[in-house]
């Protein structure tokens, strides 16, 4: 595994020993079934029972995930790089790349910044990706054919020389902790500085997260700091499911208005009976994909790891998109009742047509002096 080093400045920055985690995650199908996988793979799931019992972190994987650990992947241009793939129960593909790191602050912020805006992420992870699709291919649920994908970066230390509490980094070094977690190299207000620093969380005097929509600074353990990152990564899966969830809805959305710009004649809105089924089998295949994700992850009581995920979520943007798919999701439903309306005042008009068919013909038969 590759290390990234450089010099410090002799007696001007302290130094950093940790690990740069590279998150990669694709949205590949509907559902991946977990058991078959881990039967065709060989590999376990995540335990259960891996959770700390003596920290107040309390939760457990409804379905844990299957993890699979790679070494010495090519990315072009920068080197064999390790890490592990997990396969996730809802169609979701992530890959975390580790590249320990040692150096000073300026070094660290300018590696973050490179692998945030300089390095497409994406089209390197997707050269795994292929690979580990193609044998999992036949426990994958309706497979998609364009992966949407979402990239997150975070920073683990325990190391800083100098550094013996949570309330001692963020004093001497919050301004470089928010140039880490925004991946900026320039020098922040202060208002921008207070901005980042108020996503914080900790629970003992000795840890800390700083959470970012698109990067994170987490100073812990290794084994604590691993649950933690568990829970960026379960966070940002949500996001990535519910971009999907938004683009699903939008192209359905907008079909249906293109069928509402049409003529509404009568045969066109007993045509609507089609597209409401539609509409209405999207909206349940929503509900039942939104239902498994929200509960992959159980909190057992509302303690730490319920605030962190919390924090997570809503600095990565959970919460808006939730918000974004749940407004099409009423004008989804409202627009299935119109067309629902359209076709049952369109079979009512038909079936009046048809009884006054039926009386005009007894009528004249009638008046012919015949029976009907």
């Amino acid at each position: 595994m590759p290390e990234i080093s450089t010099q410090n400045a002799p007696d001007l920055e302290p130094s950093l020993t940790g690990t740069l985690l590279l998150l990669v995650q694709f949205d590949i199908c509907d559902e991946i079934q977990i058991d078959s996988l881990a039967q065709t793979l060989g590999i376990p799931t995540v335990s259960q029972s891996g959770l700390r019992q003596s920290s107040p972190v309390y939760g457990r994987y409804e379905r844990p995930p299957l993890v699979e650990p790679f070494e010495d992947v090519l990315f072009p241009g920068e080197g064999k790089l390790s890490g592990e793939v997990k396969y996730y129960d809802y169609g979701v593909l992530s890959v975390l790349i580790h590249l320990p790191f040692s150096g000073d602050w300026s070094s660290l912020i300018r590696q973050t910044a490179h692998w945030m805006w300089e390095v497409d992420l994406a089209a390197h992870a997707e050269r795994i990706v292929h690979e580990k699709i193609a044998r999992a291919t036949p426990c994958m649920i309706k497979a998609y054919k364009r992966y949407l994908s979402e990239e997150y970066v975070i920073f683990h230390t325990r190391t800083i020389s100098g550094i013996r509490n949570a309330a001692q980094m963020l004093s001497q070094h919050g301004p470089r902790i928010a140039q880490v977690v925004r991946g900026d190299s320039g020098e922040l207000s202060e208002g921008e500085i207070t901005e980042v620093l108020r996503s914080q969380i900790s629970y003992y005097a000795t840890d800390l997260a700083v959470i970012g929509w698109n990067a994170a600074f987490v100073y812990d353990t290794t084994a604590e700091a691993k649950e933690a990152v568990q829970l960026l990564e379960y966070a940002n899966s949500q996001l990535l499911e519910l971009r999907y969830y938004d683009e699903l809805l939008t192209q359905e959305l907008a079909e249906v208005y293109k069928q509402l710009e049409r003529k509404t004649g009568t045969f066109a809105r007993w045509r609507m009976a089609g597209s409401a089924t539609r509409l209405q089998t999207t909206l349940l295949e929503v509900s039942e994909l939104t239902e498994r994700v929200d509960n992959a992850i159980k909190f057992l009581s509302d303690m730490f790891a319920a605030r962190l995920y919390r924090l997570a979520a809503t600095r990565v943007g959970v919460s808006d998109y939730r918000n974004i798919v749940t407004a099409k999701i009423h004008v989804a439903e409202d627009l299935y009742q119109f067309m629902v309306d359209q076709f049952n005042q369109s079979r009512a008009f038909l079936l009046e047509l048809t009884v006054v068919i039926i009386l005009v013909v007894e009528l004249i038969y009638l008046f012919r002096g015949k029976g009907f």
